[in-house]
């Protein structure tokens, strides 16, 4: 059974720091291509960053430069430090795993619950 459990959101101020993290059990965790999304109220579910298990990464625009995603295969499990916040990274921000065989699209994968982002102005 997969599951993929986040924490680390919060409410914080604008210019402020949160790290987020995902903890994955019951998939083969180094064969999964792992990224955090986002949900605001009102919008679609977005890319936020992206990495595989060779640490490769891909990033919305909105968020280069002040988001960093990392993992921790040993641990199974992903980091989104997360920088210069500003109210429009305002969201639910979701884990999602994704077999490498199965491709890159994420509804083909798995979810976590969602945490909760708030930057207030």
């Amino acid at each position: 059974q997969v599951q993929l459990v986040e924490s680390g959101g919060g409410l914080v101020q604008a210019g402020g720091s949160l790290r987020l993290s995902c903890a994955a059990s019951g998939i083969i965790f180094s064969m999964h291509l792992m990224g955090w999304y986002r949900q605001a109220p009102g919008k679609e579910r977005e890319l936020v960053a992206r990495i595989t298990p060779g640490a490769s990464t891909d990033y919305a625009d909105s968020v280069k430069g002040r988001f960093t995603i990392s993992r921790d295969n040993g641990k199974s499990t992903i980091y989104l430090q997360m920088n210069s916040l500003k109210p429009e990274d305002t969201a639910e921000y979701y884990c999602n795993a994704v077999h490498l065989r199965v491709g890159h699209d994420p509804n083909l994968g798995s979810w976590g619950q969602g945490t909760q982002v708030t930057v207030s102005s």
